[in-house]
Formats: structure tokens, C-alpha cells, sequence
């Protein structure tokens, strides 16, 4: 009985070497071959060379660039025990409202006016979620018609939170918030440089 073995330059066909064979033609398909026997003359074998290698991969794509958001410098009302504003830094997509994202980021908002039925959870009636907009003042929008009757009486840069968008989902930029500004008690300067992204606190 004959066999086929594989080689380095293809399939190769041993056969019993008392068995004779009439003629051997090449095929047009590659590596392929037709044998007649004059033992067997109807008898047929074809040989054919099949490809075992793997497919090329196509290269790994690269990761996906981190979406826009904007950086904020929330400062408290209140210094900390050596004297320094105690400011927290958050990371957020824009297209929020200002509210939502304190609250979402544990950031200190209603402060006196926290307990139930304090305030009017965010439909702007309350004036109670006032903030300073110290810096990046750029990225919000215009006041609202709530805002301009219940902040009449206090700085161009005083918003309500609930009153006020950051961007849209492509904004990028720097946010610095006083917060509970009737309540502050201190002077301090805008800080200069923005902590490591390690150090800032995302909220989505």
C-alpha cells in the first residue's frame, strides 16, 4: 500500500517499489497530481496540498483616546486647619448640569440647607445651590430668566447649580468653583497647576 508524506517543498507520494505506473501527468492546479495505474486503469487518485498555516491577524487596534470632560477646583467655604483653602478636584464629561455633577462627585452643595424639604431639589426656586464661578466661566451657559430674578442682587459670577450647564459633550477645559460663597469666610488665589490624572476623581 503506498502513502503520502509531507516535505519541505510539498507533498510527496511513496508508493511500494514493485508497483509500476503507465505515466505521470502535471495537473494545472498547483501541487496536484493525477496517477493511473496499469494494474487499475479505472482506478483514480488525486493528491492535493492543503494549507495548515494560520491566517494572518490583522494588527490590534489601538485603544480608544479617553473621552473629552472638564476639570473642576471645588474650594469650601471653609479653610483647612493650616490655613490653605481645602479645594477638591473632579473630572466630569460636560453637557451636565453643574448640580448634578457636585452631587454626583460627593462635592458639598446645599450646605446649611441639606435636609429634606430645605430646598427644592432642582427646579430653581430655592436660590439655595448658589456657587461662585471663580474661573473657566466660558464654558457655561448664559444665565437663565431664574437666575437673573433670584441672583439679582448678587455678583455677575454667582450661578445657580441647577440653573447652569457645563458644555456639551465635547468641552474640555478648567472650572473653579466657590462653593457656598455666602458662607465663605477667607480669601484665596486660583491654583496654578491642575493635579495628575491619578488624582482626579471622575464622575460620569
Amino acid at each position: 500500500m503506498g502513502s503520502v508524506q509531507l516535505s519541505g517543498s510539498g507533498l510527496v507520494a511513496s508508493l511500494p517499489p514493485n508497483h509500476s505506473f503507465s505515466h505521470k501527468t502535471k495537473l494545472n492546479k498547483p501541487n496536484s497530481y493525477f496517477f493511473r495505474s496499469k494494474h487499475n486503469a479505472a482506478r483514480t487518485k488525486t493528491v492535493r496540498a492543503i494549507s495548515t498555516a494560520p491566517a494572518s491577524q490583522p494588527p490590534a487596534a489601538d485603544e480608544p483616546d479617553e473621552p473629552p470632560a472638564v476639570d473642576f477646583a471645588f474650594v469650601h467655604s471653609v479653610l483647612l486647619p493650616d490655613g490653605t483653602p481645602d479645594v477638591h478636584w473632579r473630572r466630569a464629561n460636560g453637557g451636565q448640569k453643574l448640580r448634578d455633577i457636585m452631587l454626583d462627585s460627593n462635592i458639598e452643595l446645599y450646605g446649611p440647607y441639606s435636609k429634606p424639604l430645605s430646598n427644592c431639589a432642582g427646579v430653581g426656586t430655592c436660590a439655595t445651590c448658589m456657587v461662585e464661578i471663580v474661573n473657566g466661566k466660558e464654558l457655561l451657559n448664559p444665565r437663565t430668566d431664574i437666575e437673573k430674578e433670584k441672583l439679582k442682587r448678587k455678583p455677575k459670577n454667582w450661578r445657580l447649580a441647577c440653573q447652569t450647564n457645563v458644555g456639551n459633550p465635547d468641552s474640555t477645559g478648567l472650572v473653579v468653583i466657590q462653593q457656598l460663597p455666602e458662607w465663605k469666610a477667607h480669601e484665596w488665589n486660583i491654583p496654578k497647576n491642575i493635579p495628575n490624572d491619578d488624582d482626579l476623581e471622575t464622575s460620569t
